[in-house]
């Protein structure tokens, strides 16, 4: 129950009625005995700039996480940030300071390789695709290539934020294939959907169902969709007999990194 004492964090972003973080943090806080409880803030990208100056001002507040569509936004207005929010440009959980500065970090790639190391799966020197290079996924390819993966194809519709990426990842990790040509695709060892396509029934599949089809039968097919769980692309992966991990993992994976940050786990 949120009481007058009940310190605050908070998710933001639109749209948020899929996000999971609330029933896990509140699930958490309520088997450590905490008063603390998260709540669930629809915002458009107009009013992002007028919560952040919110928060700076809101003292019962420990912080907020952010999902899609705002993790550029909030990293550029975020009074101090982390070495990885420097380099990807994109912060996914802000720390609200006593004097309300606010830190940001990004720790959506650390969840992804805790989710996965969670599922038997060690990145060095395997061949990955990730599709998507917005703020999940430019997280996810830093952490990939952190962890020393041999290959990392990027696949964006955007195809000059896509190259963006590769440059600044082939820059910090000069071992790694970067390429934005996913080229043959049963060479892979993972394939990571990190865009939002899935949430909703009339999404097309981030790889068509012959690209599934043409998998090698060891890969492991992820998604970041949190709701459905089992994204229509993970149903195709699956059905094809390939080893899947959901959006959920993920973001149970990394609810401690969050928690962490913002100073309530």
């Amino acid at each position: 129950m949120i009481k007058g004492s009940t310190r605050l964090v908070a998710i933001i972003g639109t749209p948020i009625a899929q996000v999971k973080s609330p029933e896990n943090f509140n699930r958490a806080f309520a088997e450590m005995d905490r008063d603390h409880a998260m709540i669930a803030m629809d915002i458009s990208s107009e009013a992002v700039a007028g919560f952040v100056e919110l928060a700076r001002r809101w003292d019962n507040l420990d912080g907020f996480v952010v999902t899609i569509p705002h993790k550029q936004a909030v990293a550029a207005l975020a009074d101090d940030v982390t070495s990885r929010v420097k380099a990807l440009g994109a912060a996914n959980v802000v720390r609200r300071e006593q004097d309300g500065r606010l830190v940001a970090d990004m720790v959506d790639g650390l969840g992804y390789l805790a989710a996965l190391q969670n599922n038997g799966f060690e990145p060095a020197g395997k061949k990955a695709l990730l599709v998507g290079s917005g703020g999940a996924g430019s997280a996810i390819a830093y952490s990939l290539c952190e962890a020393g993966v041999a290959e990392l194809a990027i696949s964006e519709i955007d195809v000059a934020r896509g190259e963006q990426l590769a440059a600044r990842l082939r820059e910090d990790f000069p071992g790694a294939n970067i390429s934005t040509v996913c080229g043959d695709i049963g060479n892979y060892d993972l394939v990571a959907n990190a865009t939002p396509l899935g949430m909703k029934a009339s999404d097309p599949l981030p790889i068509g169902r012959l690209h599934i089809e043409a998998l090698k039968d060891t890969a492991l097919v992820t998604d970041v969709v949190t709701s459905p769980e089992m994204t229509p692309f993970l149903e195709a992966a699956k059905a094809r007999g390939l080893k899947i991990q959901t959006g959920p993992e993920m973001a149970r994976a990394q609810l401690g990194l969050l928690g962490r940050h913002m100073g309530v786990l």
